[in-house]
């Protein structure tokens, strides 16, 4: 069982502070603002592996990692590891622990477009998009599939 800002009695609570009486979130449209935050790093992902794979091909992805001093051999876990989890994220199917296994990759991605500086539009891009999508990946983490997420489908029913 969750507990939801509905099932706690505010009146009884006697909050310290007035904004605490209302509700933090609102728990109508939350789930699909999580959705919409699942499908647009699914999209993300699917695009940037679909980049590596297609138009970069696995071998220039290895090769360009090389360059930067990655193992080569990544390109062929990453691009492969973008495009499910991207599919699975769109699709809401286990969520949380895709975005958990997808942040280690958006975390070296952030490290390696660090010496370029903040800006994405710096030569080499910078890191602000890949640490924001870094920060994203955590928080899709925590909150799940969201509302359209077909993990429940797979899921016995109690």
């Amino acid at each position: 069982m969750k507990l939801t800002i509905r099932d706690i009695d505010t009146a009884a609570a006697a909050p310290r502070n007035l904004r605490l009486t209302k509700p933090i979130i609102d728990l109508d449209t939350a789930p699909y603002a999580i959705t919409l935050l699942r499908v647009s790093l699914g999209l993300l992902f699917l695009a940037h592996g679909l980049l590596k794979l297609v138009v970069f091909t696995l071998p220039g992805t290895a090769q360009f990692f090389a360059s930067i001093g990655l193992p080569g051999f990544m390109a062929y876990i990453v691009a492969p590891m973008q495009i499910i989890g991207g599919v699975m994220l769109i699709a809401g199917l286990f969520s949380r622990w895709v975005a958990l296994a997808l942040f280690p990759v958006m975390l070296v991605a952030t490290f390696t477009h660090f010496p370029s500086g903040w800006l994405f539009t710096n030569e080499g891009g910078g890191w602000e998009f890949p640490a924001f999508f870094t920060v994203a990946t955590v928080v899709q983490f925590l909150l799940g599939d969201g509302a359209f997420g077909l993990t429940h489908l797979l899921r016995p029913t109690r």
